[in-house]
């Protein structure tokens, strides 16, 4: 009975004083509004790695047409254009900073879409994404002050070393180095991809560096592949490849990085070849091994782990 009685208490109190229900009910909206603005940041990246990667099957149909290098203007190019003509950034009020910043985001976007599809001349899609993953991992280790952050990424090793079967002695050195190079740019692109969201508003630093990357690639692309740039066919696929892998990923991950800690954001990138895995399933017809399955629970629970580590870490808001 006296444990009827405690229980009924707080409710009994709830009815009688309004003011005891307005709490509870201010409490739990505050709860879940605080749960959804963590989490917001969280689907975007997800939804920016899943445009990614099925904007890269469609790109691996274009390369037989357009050429490696080919692709990559198209894409930057075109993206460049569609951003300019959405965000018409300003180009005055920005100090020297700024227009560094841009600079460094734009090389780093350019040079890391170069060195991809460089190494998918070489050698296979997956293993090259499982391979140039690496970079980001590597950032969150060297970046994060926290040990469980680093076990994370630790795990999430296990789990792309293993995506790539064990095969990395038989790939082609020349591709291989380029995947790890193009791991590397990842890396510098989710640093300067958060400054850049931190000095310019909207996606007006992405539409300014984009400009940068395509001009770096378009000599390239334009020796490669010449007249083949002009087709109308291959143009429609290259701006189809540019919203996917560029336009969508890119803003998408910018607006995350104003709100996702770097470490985290950098973790969250090992869930890119499961994605890509998924996209070559339903677009490649490229099917999974159980090893391939184990290695996607690997990192997504990795990915998984420091999401839930990070929201564990932040501090609460007092009611």
């Amino acid at each position: 009975m006296n444990d009827q009685r405690s229980a009924a208490e707080p409710a009994a109190a709830a009815v009688a004083v309004p003011e005891a229900v307005t709490a509870l009910e201010g409490a739990a909206g505050r709860s879940w509004a605080d749960r959804r603005a963590a989490l917001a940041p969280i689907a975007l990246v997800v939804a920016g790695g899943l445009s990614v990667q099925f904007g890269s099957a469609v790109a691996a149909l274009l390369m037989p047409k357009a050429g490696a290098l080919g692709v990559v203007t198209l894409r930057l190019a075109a993206a460049a254009l569609i951003l300019l003509v959405i965000c018409r950034p300003k180009l005055r009020g920005h100090s020297r900073a700024d227009w560094g910043t841009v600079l460094a985001f734009g090389v780093a976007m350019g040079g890391m879409n170069t060195l991809f599809y460089l190494a998918l001349d070489r050698i296979p899609l997956g293993i090259a994404v499982t391979l140039e993953v690496l970079g980001p991992l590597a950032l969150s280790v060297f970046a994060s002050r926290r040990l469980i952050n680093v076990l994370w990424a630790g795990l999430a090793l296990v789990g792309v070393v293993l995506l790539g079967g064990g095969g990395f002695d038989r790939l082609d050195p020349l591709g291989a180095a380029f995947a790890l190079a193009a791991g590397a740019m990842w890396a510098a692109y989710i640093v300067f991809s958060a400054r850049t969201g931190r000095r310019f508003p909207q996606a007006d630093g992405l539409a300014l560096a984009m400009v940068v990357a395509a001009v770096l690639s378009l000599p390239l692309g334009i020796i490669e592949s010449g007249a083949k740039l002009t087709v109308p066919s291959t143009v429609a696929l290259g701006a189809a490849v540019a919203v996917l892998s560029s336009v969508l990923p890119y803003t998408l991950e910018l607006m995350a990085l104003r709100r996702l800690p770097a470490p985290t954001f950098a973790v969250m990138m090992s869930l890119e070849p499961a994605i890509a895995a998924g996209a070559g399933f339903l677009i490649l017809d490229q099917a999974l091994s159980t090893t391939d399955a184990l290695a996607i629970a690997l990192v997504i629970g990795a990915s998984i782990g420091a999401v839930r580590s990070r929201s564990g870490a932040a501090p609460r808001r007092e009611a």
